[in-house]
């Protein structure tokens, strides 16, 4: 038995062997389970508020305290993007159904810019608390690569904005956060 989207449908396989009563029981326990594994995968604006305060306090001493934490669509080649000045955070649809661990290093970046604006070591030092950094930072690279999206310009030991190439960051927003 399996379960797959197809579009706006869900198309479910099951054994041609089962009654019907069966087939009914099955489908509805297999779309019960399907709609939890993506719920998980795709959590709410709310979810990620709840998140995003844990992973403060579990990599940030609790220092980074967002106003708002929500899902964005129009964030085309950025995973995520921050204002300091009004403490808000916004992530990239493009990030739903990533694993979890590339969300919440997306999460805790952001978070980190709460608290340094830019990309000097300091920064990289916050960021670098969240045990997964490096390898979902290698995995949004690979998926920027496969879209054929720009890849970061900044490696963690860059202290200037060189994606934007002036050193400066416009609008207290920080564009490029989280690469992609």
């Amino acid at each position: 038995m399996s379960a797959y989207r197809e579009g706006d449908k869900v198309v479910v396989m099951v054994p041609s062997r089962l009654t019907k009563a069966e087939e009914e029981q099955w489908i509805a326990t297999i779309l019960e389970r399907l709609e939890e594994r993506e719920r998980r995968r795709r959590p709410s604006d709310a979810d990620l508020q709840c998140r995003a305060r844990e992973l403060s306090r579990r990599y940030l001493s609790g220092r980074a305290d967002p106003v708002s934490v929500r899902w964005v669509a129009n964030q085309r080649t950025r995973w995520g993007s921050c204002t300091p000045d009004d403490g808000t955070i916004r992530l990239s649809t493009r990030l739903r159904g990533m694993p979890g661990w590339v969300v919440d290093y997306v999460l805790v970046h952001e978070l980190a810019h709460l608290l340094i604006p830019g990309h000097g070591a300091d920064f990289w030092e916050l960021v670098g608390n969240y045990p997964k950094a490096d390898r979902a930072r290698g995995y949004l690279e690979g998926v920027a690569a496969a879209a054929h999206l720009p890849l970061e310009a900044d490696a963690p030991d860059d202290v200037a904005d060189i994606h934007h190439g002036d050193g400066l960051h416009r609008g207290g927003e920080y564009p490029h956060e989280a690469a992609g």
